[in-house]
């Protein structure tokens, strides 16, 4: 499967966010896409979960079986709200439910799109809630653990297309570490953009790197990983994109 971006444009006002941005996302791995702050990350987010209406350009899916999709085309499926999962910076749970009722109640109203369902605790083994903390209510929880449910319900929903808005920034070492593993184990079979303005985190979990400059994609060759200038290569790039 493919995620394809074909000339997408924003603005507000006189301000051009998003210029042409043209990318080949492939399923099975995770993308950081890096860039400063402003950089319109969060817009080009918004506008693929149509939170925002993007001025022109398309985007979509190619199913497996279909024939590899070049940049600069439009022979590609539109998507459905299910095909999109969108984690946010800042959790966005039901605090009046406890941990396992909105679990349950997650559980309950997309049956129909999960292919297996697992004991309720399984889910919470998982992403190491600890048993003692599974029927406190969503808003006793610290925001780690909030990101930690948020994250859960979006992958056991299995979209095709997973955005992560900068989840992993504001958490501590060992709930970001324990993330970072979630993310790896179920990168399969779906498209994983992790939206980071911070390079070392990008480096250490993403399988390919992709450059939000001057309103557009590029994608850093995965030689250049290795490559001991290449913070400074990237960084360079990215101070150009505020001159």
């Amino acid at each position: 499967m493919q995620f394809v971006l074909s000339h997408l444009k924003k603005s507000y006002g006189v301000k051009q966010v998003l210029k042409d941005v043209d990318f080949v996302f492939e399923d099975s791995k995770i993308y950081g896409l890096l860039g400063r702050n402003g950089a319109g990350k969060t817009t080009l987010f918004n506008g693929i979960n149509r939170d925002i209406a993007f001025d022109s350009g398309d985007f979509g899916l190619v199913r497996d079986g279909m024939p590899p999709v070049p940049l600069n085309t439009h022979s590609f499926e539109g998507m459905s709200p299910e095909d999109i999962g969108y984690v946010l910076s800042t959790p966005q749970v039901p605090e009046f439910l406890t941990a396992r009722e909105f679990l349950k109640f997650f559980l309950e109203i997309n049956e129909d799109r999960i292919a297996v369902q697992r004991d309720i605790d399984e889910y919470f083994d998982e992403i190491r809630i600890k048993p003692e903390d599974r029927d406190r209510l969503l808003k006793d929880y610290s925001q780690g653990m909030k990101n930690k449910m948020q994250m859960l319900v979006s992958i056991i929903a299995n979209p095709a297309v997973l955005l992560l808005d900068e989840p992993l920034t504001s958490l501590d070492v060992v709930v970001a570490e324990e993330m970072k593993q979630l993310l790896r184990s179920m990168k399969q079979g779906k498209v994983t953009i992790l939206s980071t303005h911070i390079l070392d985190l990008a480096v250490d979990l993403c399988d390919e790197i992709v450059l939000l400059s001057d309103g557009r994609l590029h994608a850093v060759d995965q030689a250049e990983l290795g490559d001991e200038d290449f913070k400074t290569k990237i960084i360079a790039s990215l101070t150009e994109d505020e001159e």
